[in-house]
């Protein structure tokens, strides 16, 4: 697996500030979406911590995602 570089890990802690920025004018679905791409490129980022550090922030990414998908549209 290629390593994740630091203009990689730059862009997802900015892609999950923008998420939660959006998520907070109402586009919920869409900055959760957002937010959990961000979370799993963080925590492919730290691969080599221990096995919690690794586990916990991917299943929280694609709980997340799950979230996102099963949101209801519309307001």
């Amino acid at each position: 697996m290629r390593a994740i570089t630091q203009w990689q890990l730059r862009i997802a802690y900015s892609a999950v500030v923008i998420g939660v920025l959006m998520g907070a004018l109402t586009f919920v679905r869409i900055g959760s979406l957002i937010i959990s791409a961000g979370t799993f490129v963080i925590a492919l980022a730290q691969w080599n911590q221990r096995k919690f550090e690794r586990y916990f922030p991917l299943l929280i990414a694609i709980a997340l995602f799950g979230l996102a998908i099963a949101l209801p549209k519309g307001l």
